[in-house]
């Protein structure tokens, strides 16, 4: 099974750091979230995968292992360095093995399987409301709600030893697994999460998608996602539809038909047939082209001022693939000049019209926050 792999994390807009890691080191792959403040937290993380990593290239091949290793190299730290005594990590990783993938799970970090457009929760959260929530305290709905939810039962470098989750998983092609640290799930639902998989087949463009819904949801905590698609690695099923590959072997072992006489023209209804082919195909490309198009939002420039766009920032020669469909009159200088769109100008991609709407109205409200100049209206 061929896995392809990508990854987003983002600070959010409430942390002074990130405390998140994440590991893609095929075919071991795995997201943290560090506690202990954000000294502290920055340090368990990145250790406890370092260690991993170095662990699995010095030969370990037990995920097991892997895990309890970085557990160690953690918690001894925290003993050795008074700095950052008392830190600690959750950890959710995977070590894949063809098309069996075996998981580890320790704390409220989490795995999904995303499978013909359902969204399955492949770990549990050891956390202090969920173990409330197991034993009939408070319901789901009171847990979102509850101050302490984010209170661990369980974290990576708070003992010797360490128990965790583990199992294994079969997956097929078109398969997703994400994972992804609280700073995600905390802030969007999983009906969202299923319906950005769902919406957006490149991996590098689903965990980014993630990673900015959760932002613009509050991004009250540090956001990291691991996505990873998997594919058949049969060559012959990679570089051919189902069928094709038959049909053109069958065609260079068939044996040759008539031939034409030298400088005999081509009948004119075959001329037609071909003629009139080509130019369905290319209408069908130009009709899905336009489609596309039309289904693509963004937030951008126009003649200075901040302005909803249809379609993607791009051009193809010398064509443009988008219009401006709303100018406001925000400055773009004035909201290029706080952090959050100073990439404005290459375009922030909205999911819909809704979106783009909402970003735009965010831009307006960040600059009357701030008290940064120009006419809002």
């Amino acid at each position: 099974m061929r896995v392809v792999a990508a990854a987003a994390t983002d600070i959010g807009q409430v942390r002074e750091g990130n405390e998140d890691s994440f590991l893609v080191h095929d075919p071991l792959f795995a997201v943290a979230d560090g506690m202990g403040g954000h000294v502290g937290g920055e340090v368990a993380s990145t250790l406890a995968l370092e260690t991993m990593e170095k662990l699995f290239d010095h030969g370990a091949a037990e995920l097991g292992d892997l895990v309890q290793g970085a557990n160690r190299a953690v918690f001894e730290r925290s003993q050795l360095d008074r700095t950052v005594t008392g830190m600690g990590t959750t950890l959710t990783a995977v070590l894949v093995e063809g098309d069996r993938v075996r998981l580890g799970h320790v704390g409220d970090s989490r795995a999904y399987l995303f499978r013909d457009g359902q969204l399955n929760l492949l770990t549990e959260d050891h956390t202090l409301v969920h173990r409330m929530v197991v034993s009939g305290e408070i319901t789901e709905e009171e847990a979102a709600a509850n101050p302490h939810r984010s209170i661990l039962t369980r974290a990576l470098g708070v003992e010797t030893t360490i128990d965790v989750d583990d199992g294994e998983l079969s997956v097929l092609p078109c398969d997703r697994l994400l994972l992804c640290t609280d700073g995600l799930t905390g802030m969007i639902t999983d009906g969202r999460i299923r319906e950005i998989l769902d919406a957006a087949p490149d991996p590098a463009d689903a965990a980014k998608r993630l990673v900015r819904a959760a932002d613009r949801a509050g991004g009250v905590d540090n956001i990291t996602v691991v996505l990873l698609d998997f594919a058949t690695d049969d060559p012959a099923l990679s570089a051919e539809a189902p069928g094709e590959g038959r049909s053109r072997r069958a065609a260079r072992e068939a044996p040759p038909g008539p031939r034409s006489e030298a400088g005999r023209s081509l009948p004119w209804r075959q001329i037609a047939i071909w003629v009139g082919a080509s130019i369905a195909v290319v209408i069908v490309f130009l009709v899905g082209t336009r489609m596309f198009l039309d289904s693509q939002w963004y937030v951008g420039v126009a003649n200075g001022h901040v302005a909803i766009y249809r379609g993607i920032p791009a051009s193809v020669v010398g064509f443009d693939l988008h219009h401006v469909t709303v100018e406001t009159t925000i400055p773009a200088a004035t909201a290029e000049s706080l952090a959050l769109y100073r990439d404005l100008a290459d375009g922030i991609t909205a999911d819909d019209r809704e979106d783009a709407d909402a970003t735009v109205q965010r831009i307006r409200d960040d600059i009357a926050h701030t008290g940064s100049p120009g006419p809002l209206p």
